[in-house]
C-alpha cells in the first residue's frame, strides 16, 4: 500500500505519529511539498492525505482521498475521480475552535464597532463614543449546527445572550446548548428573531441562496450576519443592498460565492461589511492541524483493517 502526504505545514511529530502507524499497517509512504515533487514510484498510490486532485482525476489507482479541510464541494461534480469508487473523507470536526473563535471575534467586532474606532485610530483621531450592541441579551440563531455551529453556540453561550436557537435539516440535534432547534422549514419564523445570524452551511443544492433577498429583509432592523460556510449561501447583491439602505447592521464574510473576491465586487466598498479572505479555518493553529492528523490516523487504521471510515463524505449529500 502506498500513501501519499501533501500538507506541507506538518510539523515532524505529526510526520512522526503518520510514520508510527504507516509502519504499524506494513505500508510505504511519501512527504511530497506538492503533487508536482512526487517521485516516480508514488506517482500511483492507493491513499493520498492533502489536495491531490490531479492525482484523483487521473490515477485509477487512488482508493482514498483525505482532504485536510472541510469543503468537498468541488470535488462532487462528475468526472473529477478516475475512480468513481474512490473514498473520499474530510476533515469536518477539526475546525470548529479556530472558526468558532473568529466567529465571536468578527461579532463583537461588528456589534462594538471596533472597526471604525480602528479606522480612525489609524487616522490619528480621537473618536468619540456610539452607540454600540451586545452579544448579551441578543437572539442568536445559529443556521447549521454541525460542529462549527455547535462550537461557536458552546461560546456564545458564555455571553448570556436571550436564546440561542439552532436551525438545520432535521430539526433535531443532540448538543443541549440550543435554546431550541427547529428545522429549516422553519427559517422564516425563526429570521425575525434574530439579532445575530451565524451561518456555517455547506455548499449543497438545498443551501445555495439560502439567505435570499426576502429572508434578509425579513431579518430585524440592524440584525447582523457572520458567515464561514459557503459564500453561494447568499445573495451577495440584496446583501449589499440591505447594508447600503441601513437595513442591517453589518456583515462578517469569510467566504464569497467566487474566491478571491473579484476587485469589481461591490462587497469591497459596502457599509458594514467585514471581510476575511478565507481564513476562519486556520490549519496553523496547533489544535486544528493536530486534531486533523489524528483523523487522519484515526481512518487510515480503520482502512487498513477494512473498517469503514469514519470521516467519510456522503456524495448524495455534498458533505
Amino acid at each position: 500500500m502506498k500513501i501519499v502526504i501533501l500538507n506541507h505545514i506538518l510539523q515532524q511529530y505529526h510526520k512522526d505519529q503518520i510514520l508510527k502507524v504507516v509502519k504499524a499497517i506494513g505500508a510505504e509512504v511519501c512527504f511530497a511539498e506538492s503533487e508536482s515533487t512526487i517521485p516516480e514510484e508514488f506517482s500511483a498510490p492507493d491513499i493520498v492525505y492533502g489536495f491531490g486532485i490531479n492525482i484523483a482525476k487521473t490515477q485509477t489507482s487512488l482508493k482514498w482521498l483525505c482532504l485536510p479541510s472541510a469543503g468537498v464541494d468541488y470535488l462532487m461534480k462528475p468526472g473529477v475521480f478516475a475512480n468513481e469508487e474512490c473514498l473520499l473523507t474530510n476533515s469536518s470536526g477539526a475546525y470548529g475552535v479556530s472558526i468558532s473563535e473568529h466567529m465571536i471575534a468578527v461579532s463583537l467586532m461588528m456589534m462594538r464597532r471596533l472597526t471604525e474606532f480602528h479606522e480612525e485610530t489609524l487616522n490619528q483621531q480621537w473618536g468619540k463614543p456610539r452607540a454600540q450592541k451586545s452579544l448579551w441579551g441578543s437572539r442568536i440563531t445559529v443556521l447549521g449546527t454541525g460542529d462549527i455551529g455547535q462550537c461557536f453556540a458552546k461560546r456564545a453561550k458564555a455571553f448570556e445572550p436571550e436564546q440561542i436557537i439552532g436551525v438545520n435539516r432535521s430539526g433535531a440535534c443532540n448538543d443541549p446548548v440550543f435554546d431550541r432547534v427547529v428545522s429549516v422549514d422553519n427559517l422564516d419564523a425563526i429570521l425575525p428573531e434574530t439579532d445575530l445570524l451565524a451561518m456555517s452551511l455547506p455548499d449543497t443544492p438545498q443551501t445555495r441562496g439560502i439567505l435570499s433577498r426576502e429572508r434578509l429583509q425579513a431579518l430585524p432592523q440592524g440584525a447582523f450576519i457572520v458567515n464561514v460556510g459557503r459564500g453561494s449561501a447568499i445573495d451577495e447583491e440584496a446583501l449589499a443592498d440591505c447594508l447600503e439602505n441601513g437595513h442591517l447592521g453589518g456583515a462578517a464574510l469569510d467566504v464569497f460565492q467566487t474566491e478571491p473576491l473579484p476587485q469589481e465586487s461591490r462587497l469591497w466598498k459596502t457599509k458594514g461589511v467585514l471581510i476575511t479572505p478565507h481564513v476562519a479555518g486556520n490549519l496553523t493553529l496547533k489544535r486544528t492541524l493536530d486534531k486533523n492528523v489524528d483523523m487522519f490516523c484515526e481512518d487510515l487504521i480503520n482502512f487498513a483493517e477494512g473498517k469503514p471510515l469514519k470521516y467519510i463524505v456522503d456524495r448524495r449529500k455534498g458533505y
